[in-house]
């Protein structure tokens, strides 16, 4: 497949889903990108900003303003979408999300029953997120972004401390995308080999970074879309790499490093110590627990929930 072959639908106009379109058009991964959002005409208005775009910067990519549907079309679907409410959680933010999400996300999952392509989740808790659409579409390739947005921040955070090109560093963050994250220190490396982490000062980083981003800015944004491309790349079987992704592993759905060879992935787990180990356990078993409160939002159904 040719970037100007694929398409990519995207599920979602708002601060994420805008900055997704723009890194789409600048990358020129598709040919075409299929926009859905909470109405036709917030669909079609962002349709016509990327239009703008694409004159000025010569992009291949040509934009539609669509219906659910249509996305049947797509290789590939990316899910920003998300519920209007105000996320008041000092701490577990991206868990203040699950209770409002969840109808939205389960209603898209029924609509796009068993999709062949692949589905990218942005929505948080991505994690639970992703288990749940892929649960309730029976959809096979499903997975979610976090770990490796993650990791990049880990990758960047580490180069900084050390004073090295961040190509240098190799490293993992797995587990929850969420304040479990579990950082893989013992199989980090700069330069190929391996080094004394500043594990405090990573952790410290990693789970403020995003706070400061949002304080700022309003949301973050330009790395999340940044993650969609640098995945849509691997599992569009344009680029053959690692990433870490949320994925159904071993019983539950979390970030794990997956190999893509011609689009194809399969887990390529790091060694871990017994510390991470158990924090890999302790995330696991959190995101199950959480799990459940999902499946019993879905029992009860909020009417005041207006879903794509």
């Amino acid at each position: 497949m040719t970037p100007q072959g694929a398409c990519v639908g995207m599920v979602g106009a708002g601060a994420v889903g805008q900055a997704v379109g723009t890194a789409l058009m600048s990358a020129g991964l598709c040919g075409r990108l299929l926009i859905v959002s909470r109405t036709v005409e917030q669909a079609a208005a962002l349709v016509a900003d990327l239009d703008d775009m694409r004159t000025a910067i010569g992009s291949p990519v040509v934009t539609y303003a669509v219906e659910v549907p249509r996305l049947w079309d797509c290789d590939a679907v990316v899910i920003a979408a998300r519920a209007q409410f105000t996320n008041t959680r000092s701490s577990e933010v991206r868990m203040g999300g699950a209770q409002v999400n969840t109808p939205v996300v389960a209603r898209l999952a029924r609509k796009l029953s068993h999709y062949p392509g692949t589905v990218l989740m942005v929505t948080n808790p991505v994690d639970l997120m992703t288990r749940l659409f892929a649960e309730q579409s029976g959809c096979p390739r499903v997975f979610g972004i976090g770990s490796n947005l993650d990791t990049a921040r880990y990758r960047h955070t580490l180069a900084r401390l050390m004073a090295v090109p961040v190509g240098a560093v190799r490293g993992h963050v797995i587990g929850e995308h969420g304040d479990n994250a579990v950082v893989c220190a013992s199989s980090t490396t700069v330069h190929g080999r391996p080094i004394a982490v500043p594990i405090e000062r990573i952790r410290e980083e990693i789970t403020l970074r995003p706070g400061r981003i949002s304080a700022g800015i309003g949301r973050t944004r330009s790395g999340p879309a940044g993650a969609v491309v640098s995945a849509l790349r691997l599992t569009l079987g344009l680029d053959d790499g690692l990433t870490e992704l949320s994925t159904l592993y071993r019983g539950g759905c979390l970030g794990v490093p997956l190999r893509f060879s011609a689009g194809l992935a399969r887990p390529c787990m790091p060694s871990l110590d017994g510390a991470e180990q158990r924090q890999l356990l302790l995330a696991r078993d959190k995101l199950h627990t959480a799990y459940q409160a999902v499946c019993e939002v879905l029992s009860h159904p909020s009417s005041s929930v207006r879903n794509p």
